[in-house]
């Protein structure tokens, strides 16, 4: 293990966090909040000054493996939580390290899950909002492929993180160098996010709102900044909904938009994602209008608007509210909204989830050894896009679904020694679901589009944080810290 390449990277990841600092202490300046400028300066010192110390010492072996790949994406993400609850800890604004960490924790994964209630959120300095959405931001890309693109490190180390810190079974440069390439990602990253900050300023909402809004939509993270949620008219919940699924959409296709490659931009994953959303709209719109039975159900129009939104939050794992409760709705829409909150976006995406990519690579898997069975002799391979998905793939998302669902059974497990779930497995299975995706809201009272997760045990919220972890770095990188092998010379 090297371990001076893994300080360095951690203290540039630092140095780095010192200057995300500078989003929300300018928010403080314009809001005359003081106080908070004051605590949000002495994060930036804490943070500048821990980095420079890690990044100052010369780094004699600068080699890199998978193994230090995976250590570093897991430790960062650990790192940027640990110094990114400061500010609500320093503030008061948390009661406890447990929940600020909780609160940041959600906010880097791009969960959404929150321990404030509405009122809190109600009366929080505009500073400390401004924070929680932009954790949504640097976190919906990856915090290490934006430090990516500034670090001097060789193609071979940056791509080595670059694998265990991008959603989804295939990771591949756009261009020859990573850095570029993480360049390119961010660049159609920014645009998009001030494209959506454009059309939300256009339909009324403040700077402040607008600003905070595309960062949590940008990195379907879903923090709200008031207790309403987006309980706004029709055009910003249709601009949401539109952008919800556009940041659920491989970036890589964009990318391929823009170099005239329509054909190979519109790859099965997206096709099936297309399909799937649109399907899941029409089931619930006509299920919920015709079956529903709740307070505040209008036209169809409404209807159709509404089951498109949380169609949209759900499977982009962004987790946006709006005024109408979805728990409320037939069992059958309840049931739709809980597979797409399994499903998720396409890989490649700011989105959580197990991306479509493995749902299509298992089904045709599946497929693949029933004819097998039909017909032993037969030589057949799996295909996707037109090309061969080499074994290794294959072989990893198996991997990768065993280790899902004994992480989620363990949670469920776990989370069942909890006082406000006993009696209430729909609470404790939906709760770990929506973590562990880094969906944000759950079904119930407790978790749903109305609840929040303050009520839980500090053992409870370490769980809930390390599955919002597990989820948002494809699950192998956290497992890999608690493998003693990793810490061997």
């Amino acid at each position: 293990m090297n371990f001076s390449v893994i300080r360095k990277t951690l203290g540039a990841l630092l140095v780095f966090e010192a200057i995300f600092f500078l989003v929300p202490a300018i928010t403080a300046v314009c809001y005359g909040e003081w106080y908070e400028l004051f605590i949000f300066l002495i994060c930036i010192g804490i943070c500048g000054g821990l980095g420079g110390l890690c990044v100052l010492p010369k780094v004699k072996n600068k080699n890199m493996y998978a193994k230090e790949g995976f250590v570093i994406v897991a430790l960062s993400w650990v790192v940027m939580s640990l110094f990114g609850a400061l500010p609500l800890l320093l503030t008061g604004t948390a009661d406890s390290f447990i929940d600020a960490l909780f609160e940041t924790v959600s906010g880097f994964t791009t969960t959404g899950a929150s321990i404030f209630t509405g009122e809190q959120i109600d009366g929080m300095a505009k500073s400390l909002l401004m924070w929680r959405s932009f954790t949504h931001w640097v976190g919906g890309m990856g915090v290490l492929v934006f430090v990516m693109a500034f670090l001097p490190l060789s193609g071979a180390q940056n791509m080595h993180m670059m694998k265990a810190e991008s959603p989804g079974p295939i990771v591949s440069k756009l261009v020859p160098k990573v850095r570029q390439t993480a360049f390119i990602l961010y660049a159609i990253y920014s645009v998009m996010t001030v494209a959506e900050f454009i059309m939300l300023l256009c339909g009324g909402m403040t700077v402040f709102e607008a600003l905070h809004t595309a960062f949590a939509t940008a990195g379907t993270g879903g923090f709200a900044f008031s207790s309403k949620g987006m309980a706004y008219g029709p055009y910003i919940q249709i601009v949401l909904t539109v952008f919800m699924l556009l940041f659920s959409i491989n970036f890589t296709s964009y990318y391929l938009l823009l170099c005239g490659k329509p054909k190979e931009a519109l790859t099965e994953e997206v096709r099936t994602f297309i399909i799937i959303v649109f399907t899941a709209i029409t089931a619930i719109s006509l299920n919920v209008h015709f079956m529903g039975n709740f307070e505040g159900k209008g036209s169809f129009a409404d209807t159709l608007r509404q089951s498109a939104f949380y169609v949209a939050s759900i499977v982009s794992t962004t987790g946006f509210g709006i005024e109408v409760d979805f728990s409320l709705w037939p069992q059958l829409s309840i049931g739709i909204l809980m597979l797409l909150m399994f499903t998720g976006g396409c890989a490649g995406s700011t989105c959580g989830g197990m991306k479509l990519s493995r749902w299509i690579i298992l089904s045709k898997g599946g497929a693949h050894e029933v004819g097998r069975l039909l017909h032993p002799k037969q030589v057949r391979k799996i295909m996707m896009d037109g090309r061969v998905v080499e074994h290794e793939v294959v072989r990893s998302v198996n991997a990768y679904l065993v280790a899902f669902i004994l992480i989620f059974c363990t949670s469920i497990l776990l989370i069942s020694f909890d006082p406000l779930v006993q009696g209430d497995f729909t609470t404790a299975f939906t709760s770990v679901a929506t973590t562990l995706n880094n969906v944000g809201p759950g079904v119930g009272e407790v978790v749903g589009p109305m609840g929040n997760f303050a009520g839980f045990t500090d053992f409870s919220k370490v769980v809930y944080m390390f599955d919002m972890l597990a989820g948002r770095l494809e699950i192998f990188p956290m497992l890999v810290l608690f493998t003693p092998a990793t810490w061997r010379r």
